[in-house]
């Protein structure tokens, strides 16, 4: 009987010093017997002191305590296991306690037992390992895995902070963008290219491995590749010795990166532009320096790519005057600030001397009402990389259109036979744009054999969308123009690849041919492979009569240069025609 009456007190000293609440309650809830611990954190939710009912007490926390035991069909088993009550919103959490943790346990028929725990610190811990987590998250890119923009502001931050003290602290940062990343998703699509850009991560990971000459520091992280969006990477060098050392990384990223991928089966080639910033030329915050690395890098984008470029303060007022000239751009297709000059074609096989009317090229200028006349140089490669290189053409192609039918009903027989336009990647790329020129000729009466439409070797033998969107205007009847030719005799031999009409054997070559005997081989080898495959020739850049002489000897078609006539206004293009 001693032993019986023992462990029922041992059980009792347990269940009172037991560092959770147990509660014994009939199914209605009634309690029947509790602990202290259960009193500690019942109490505060019943400020009336009643702690009769438990039910009644979690009413206001935990309102479906009741109908879940009442719903329990089993004579025994759990009811719910760690219901966690949330007490933040009420006045008895000052007592410490946030979070209850309640589990129902049916003894049998008749009885319910209750085990209540403060978890407000296990809470707490959750809370702050998701916070860790998420934090680490919003520093990581989600493709590459790589660190993100934010990871890199602040470890720049940090670096900035600490040169404040550390003059001697050398670093620098290496901007990378991709230099035709765009032409990868259009040819190869969204997949291959996400590809892409994970090797491109992998292999700037590989190249900044420490190499044997061990140009980091030891102590601490010398370097971060992070990416910080799209296809730009950032790395950043810390502990750089010198300014040769930079530029030592630089060039095994860009040897590294300038090598073929291969995806799904094809070689992709992906170079790429770096602009760096060293630490003597940063600015003092991280936003500036990677605003100052992506300006170096849209330089060395702008001088051919695959290359890298040092950073320089005159390069940000360059590119705040490019800024302007972009939104000044916008505004200026709005109020029909530009406006179209031709400069005359002129024909050199007839035997009653030039043929003056055979045609003329658009060329677009821009009339700024506070710059004056802006030179194309400076609008034309911005409107490219804004995208507005496409309104641009359009705009040409409409206004030459209009003028060339004008000139057709003024001049007679006299008139340009035949206009070229400048034709766009934008406008290329654009799915049904040869419907655009479709519609355009329809509503001004011309013949699509009148028009002839010039895009730059370059572009048309970079891939199959360009070559697409030339074949749908050659079936429309357009004449098709090769600009800009004269890469030498690699480009003969993919000529025939090529759905041109006419090749326009480009200025370098024609500004030599009479005193150079290695140009003049050029052009007749260009003049001769164009006629075997029935295309026609223009030679550019004609400025004297020797010139035009050799190359009408060789067989050019026409000619196109100052010799003949500078660009002109439309008004100056009728006289001229008509002087002739």
């Amino acid at each position: 009987m001693n032993d019986h009456a023992d462990a029922y007190e041992a059980l009792m000293q347990f269940l009172y010093r037991a560092p959770i609440g147990l509660v014994q309650i009939a199914l209605d809830g009634t309690i029947e017997m509790l602990n202290p611990m259960s009193s500690n954190l019942l109490m505060p939710l019943a400020p009336d002191g009643n702690l009769d009912n438990l039910f009644d007490v979690l009413s206001g926390v935990a309102p479906t305590l009741q109908p879940m035991a009442a719903a329990f069909p089993a004579s025994s088993g759990v009811i719910c296991e760690a219901l966690r009550v949330d007490l933040r919103h009420l006045r008895s959490a000052a007592s410490g306690t946030e979070v209850l943790s309640v589990s129902l346990l049916k003894v049998d028929g008749g009885r319910i037992m209750a085990s209540l725990s403060d978890v407000t610190q296990e809470v707490r811990r959750e809370q702050e390992t998701l916070a860790r987590r998420l934090d680490s998250a919003a520093r990581i890119d989600a493709l590459t895995q790589m660190p993100n923009r934010r990871a890199v502001q602040e470890q720049l931050q940090r670096i900035l902070e600490r040169g404040s003290v550390d003059q001697q602290a050398g670093f620098a940062v290496l901007f990378i963008n991709c230099d035709r990343f765009k032409q990868i998703n259009d040819a190869f699509g969204h997949g291959a290219a996400d590809q892409v850009l994970m090797m491109v991560a992998e292999r700037i990971r590989t190249t900044l491995r420490p190499p044997t000459d061990q140009i980091f520091t030891v102590s601490g992280p010398a370097q971060m590749a992070a990416r910080i969006g799209g296809d730009e990477f950032v790395v950043v060098l810390d502990g750089m010795r010198s300014a040769d050392d930079v530029h030592s990384v630089a060039l095994r990223l860009l040897k590294a990166l300038g090598n073929p991928y291969r995806v799904d089966g094809h070689s992709i080639s992906c170079p790429v532009s770096m602009g760096i910033v060293l630490a003597d030329a940063a600015a003092a915050e991280a936003d500036e320096i990677l605003r100052d690395a992506s300006i170096a890098m849209a330089d060395a984008k702008r001088d051919g790519g695959s290359r890298a470029l040092v950073f320089e303060p005159a390069m940000r007022e360059r590119s705040a005057r490019r800024g302007d000239i972009e939104s000044d751009l916008r505004v200026a297709l709005l109020q029909e600030q530009l406006f179209v000059v031709y400069q005359p074609v002129v024909g050199l096989r007839g035997d009653h001397g030039p043929d003056y009317s055979a045609g003329v090229e658009a060329l677009v200028r821009w009339q700024h009402p506070v710059r004056g006349l802006v030179s194309p140089i400076e609008f034309i490669d911005i409107a490219e990389q804004s995208g507005l290189i496409g309104a641009l053409g359009d705009f040409v192609l409409e206004r030459a259109c209009r003028d060339f039918m004008r000139w057709q009903a003024e001049l007679g027989a006299r008139a340009p036979r035949l206009i070229a336009v400048n034709l766009s990647r934008a406008q290329l790329a654009k799915p049904g744009w040869a419907d655009t020129v479709k519609e355009i000729l329809a509503a001004y009466g011309m013949s699509a054999g009148a028009l002839q439409l010039e895009v730059t070797e370059s572009l048309a033998a970079q891939d199959e969308s360009v070559t697409s969107g030339l074949h749908a205007l050659r079936a429309l009847g357009v004449t098709l123009a090769l600009d800009d030719f004269g890469t030498g005799y690699s480009s003969l031999s993919s000529l025939h690849l090529l759905p041109v009409n006419t090749v326009k054997i480009d200025r370098s070559f024609v500004s030599q041919v009479d005193t150079s005997p290695h140009h003049r081989t050029l052009v007749e080898a260009t003049v001769m492979v164009a006629r075997s495959l029935g295309m026609s020739t223009v030679a550019e850049g004609i400025e004297t009569a020797e010139q035009a002489a050799v190359v009408r000897e060789l067989g050019c078609d026409k000619g196109q240069g100052y010799l003949f006539s500078r660009p002109l206004t439309t008004e100056a293009l009728v006289a001229w025609l008509v002087e002739r």
